[in-house]
């Protein structure tokens, strides 16, 4: 599943706090967000790069779009059904996507290291 392949990497990539939030039962428009944290304008684009060279090799799918790249606070990556945000600490709090969408169920994210069985 593309959700936990991005987890996975955004974990790998030394991203923190990294969520995956079910929004099947929420909204027709897409099916998860991965969030994660970085700690500084390049490990977020890091992660961004990672996730959108590992998604391609391992799964053969592409990004539809991508958003925030050159201010580098919040990278929001669409892979249609799959949104990635990748936030720095104070843009993931004050945009604060788990409240926002607090009805979502929460999918365990696999550890950095993980088997790639997505």
């Amino acid at each position: 599943m593309l959700a936990l392949t991005a987890a996975r990497v955004a974990a790998e990539a030394r991203g923190t706090d990294v969520k995956i939030l079910d929004l099947r039962d929420l909204t027709q428009v897409f099916d998860y967000f991965v969030v994660a944290t970085g700690t500084s304008k390049r490990q977020i684009h890091a992660m961004a790069d990672e996730i959108g060279k590992v998604v391609k090799a391992e799964l053969h799918d592409r990004r539809r779009g991508a958003e925030g790249y050159e201010e580098g606070r919040w990278i929001v990556l669409d892979y249609g059904d799959v949104v990635v945000h990748l936030f720095d600490a104070e843009s993931r709090e004050y945009w604060d996507l788990e409240h926002l969408w607090s009805g979502a169920k929460t999918v365990a994210a696999p550890a950095a290291g993980a088997a790639r069985d997505a």
